[in-house]
């Protein structure tokens, strides 16, 4: 009896101690989600950049800007002379609006107040932050942004809401230097 004990305990720890086998999916995904996806959002920026070039085609009295960033701005008031801007942790000082392509006011110059943003290091949308870069203390520029340079997909919980493309008139007051480099 216990030679068959024995027997049937090393039997089962035998054929237990296997190497796990990797399971079979249960079902194959040909990423046709994903393609769908890739091309309604190719369609949308496509009608979102068209509205944006209609705009600036019969807006013939301001020289529009491409930026290396995917959106468009002009300047209402430009600095020829300093050649100083905002750099990575630089602190601007600034006030904005912001409205649909339509120029209909989404949020007001007064109702945003005055901004003070540490560049790169707090929350703003996308555009915006790039373009700050771009501009020089008290410079006036109007952005026209896409709706991926803006808040995108999923708005801002508030008043912008999904896939809206945006203008917003910038002032840049002033820009406090943080860094020791030479800009």
């Amino acid at each position: 009896m216990r030679h068959f004990f024995l027997l049937v305990s090393l039997l089962t720890l035998f054929f237990s101690c296997k190497a796990p086998e990797a399971r079979k999916p249960i079902s194959v995904s040909s990423g046709s989600f994903i393609n769908e996806s890739i091309n309604r959002n190719k369609e949308l920026i496509a009608g979102e950049e068209a509205k944006i070039q209609k705009i600036i085609q019969q807006d013939t009295s301001r020289n529009y800007i491409t930026s290396d960033g995917g959106f468009w701005y002009y300047y209402e008031k430009k600095d020829t002379i300093s050649t100083l801007t905002a750099k990575f942790g630089d602190i601007v000082n600034f006030t904005y609006d912001v409205k649909n392509l339509n120029g209909e006011v989404i949020y007001s110059q007064k109702e945003l107040d005055t901004v003070n943003y540490a560049i790169d290091q707090e929350d703003l949308f996308f555009g915006l932050r790039e373009g700050l870069k771009l501009m020089k203390e008290g410079e006036t520029v109007v952005f026209l942004f896409p709706s991926y340079q803006a808040y995108g997909y999923y708005g801002d919980d508030h008043k912008i809401g999904t896939n809206i493309p945006l203008v917003s008139r910038v002032t840049l007051n002033k820009i406090t230097k943080q860094s020791t480099k030479e800009n």
